[in-house]
């Protein structure tokens, strides 16, 4: 007969969101159950952010070896072991790992179960034998890779994000199918560890960024070396050999691909089978469960969070939602989410970050009441001292100066963009930006001088000239 354990909080899935909620839940006063079928830490740690990160740095540190000779440093021929870069990205999961492991959670007060749950009520949900009844549930299952329906793809092996890290010789040819942050940060990571890339994307790379900006590292991946199809169809599939060929239909002409490797990064999937939603009264449907301002599904003791509601598939914003369900489920507050400033980043090499609306977006909202405004990179004296001034700013403001978005494209971007984030969820105005004391010689000084840049055509105007010529006459 099953165990019955009764709890404040029943939490499904360790993942970032899930795993922010128990820690958080916990060290509040609720008892707290948490339940993973998989490994703890979820894809981010495992199989997403983290290895993927620790894979672009090994890349990025390849590429900028063989760039030093701008500095005068001579180098020879870069030398990559494949193989002891995939151990760096294991070692950097392996750090990461006990901070979210079952026994830290454990000794948090956690009751941790690691099986697969299932709802059979409104109320209740078995997993690894026990019943779990509690008062509020959360649930946060994230997303898969999403695998397209192929001609041929069963026909051949290929990785996805969840796969490719456990790969330990590089590829000979890597084709990548899918040119979003996943597909292009990959390619380049592999090809800067010495692979031969080629992506194939249906629509354009990064088609969710602003189009200035992808310009920019769409220039750069090409000038290094990767094969770029965009608005390209993926016929058909096939082994071939020891290899795989993959037939496209790019401006109107079929074109045959050979390749060693195939990578899929075309999208994710919710993770809502098997889950019993239906059994406790949840909306759902393969495109994630259905949620409310306050984050509850149509079952008002369960809450959703993260990928598995469809929304934004960002660690950031799993971490960000598992806030808001903890004032509601604890505290009874009716927190909403707001999502207008939420940021994100590709990381490949330059970076681009974006937040609010971008310029197409603004102008859809607003038509032509916006200004804009840019600043490049090689106005910067920190972007020239080190040798990286491609890129550049843009930021989007209503004609009084309200910040509705800002796009970065450059050296760490992703870095810069937390400022613009925060005036756009704080609903400031540019001047604020523009009255920032920021550190010389910083690339800080990028957005700073973006903000500046607002104010030229109405300070050096010639209605200005007269002011101050008027007001000098009084000595």
């Amino acid at each position: 007969m099953n165990n019955i354990i009764k709890t404040d909080i029943c939490v499904i899935g360790a993942g970032s969101g899930g795993l922010s909620v128990a820690a958080g839940a916990v060290q509040m006063g609720a008892k707290v159950v948490l339940i993973e079928k998989g490994k703890m830490g979820g894809d981010c740690l495992n199989t997403g952010c983290v290895p993927s990160k620790a894979l672009l740095a090994a890349g990025h540190a390849a590429e900028n070896a063989r760039r030093a000779s701008r500095f005068g440093i001579q180098n020879g021929p870069v030398n990559v072991d494949f193989s002891q870069a995939i151990d760096h990205v294991h070692s950097v999961i392996a750090g990461i790992a006990p901070h979210d492991s079952v026994e830290r959670f454990e000794q948090l007060g956690c009751h941790v179960i690691q099986a697969e749950a299932r709802f059979t009520g409104p109320n209740e949900v078995i997993a690894g034998g026990q019943t779990i009844r509690a008062k509020r549930f959360v649930v946060a299952t994230g997303s898969r890779a999403a695998v397209p329906p192929i001609d041929g793809l069963e026909t051949v092996n290929y990785f996805t994000n969840e796969t490719i890290f456990e790969n330990r010789v590089r590829p000979e040819h890597l084709i990548v199918i899918g040119g979003g942050p996943i597909g292009l940060e990959m390619a380049q990571a592999h090809q800067q560890l010495g692979a031969k890339v080629t992506v194939v994307e249906m629509d354009t790379i990064l088609p969710k960024d602003d189009s200035d900006l992808v310009e920019i590292v769409r220039s750069r991946v090409k000038a290094e070396g990767i094969s770029l199809y965009e608005k390209a169809k993926t016929k058909e599939i096939r082994k071939v050999d020891d290899h795989i060929r993959v037939i496209i239909e790019h401006d109107g002409i079929e074109i045959t691909l050979e390749g060693s490797h195939l990578l899929l990064a075309t999208g994710r999937k919710p993770n809502v089978d098997n889950l019993g939603l239906s059994d406790a009264g949840i909306e759902h449907s393969p495109r994630g469960i259905s949620v409310d301002a306050r984050l509850r599904t149509s079952n008002h003791k369960v809450f959703a969070i993260g990928d598995v509601t469809g929304g934004l598939q960002f660690t950031h914003m799993a971490g960000y939602d598992a806030g808001i369900v903890i004032r509601n489920a604890l505290f009874r507050l009716p927190a909403k989410v707001d999502y207008s400033a939420v940021p994100w980043v590709t990381y490949t090499s330059p970076e681009l970050a974006q937040v609010g609306l971008n310029e197409i977006t603004a102008r859809e909202k607003f038509g032509d009441n916006i200004r804009v405004v840019t600043w490049d990179y090689a106005e910067n004296d920190r972007a020239r001292a080190e040798s990286e001034t491609e890129g550049f700013i843009k930021v989007i403001t209503t004609p009084k100066g309200r910040i509705l978005g800002a796009g970065i494209v450059g050296r760490q971007a992703g870095e810069l963009i937390g400022v613009w984030s925060l005036a756009i969820s704080k609903k400031m105005k540019i001047g604020a930006i523009a009255g920032m004391i920021v550190p010389y010689p910083t690339l800080g000084e990028i957005s700073k001088r973006a903000a500046g840049a607002w104010y030229t055509p109405s300070l050096f105007s010639e209605k200005t000239r007269k002011i101050v010529r008027f007001l000098l006459k009084f000595g």
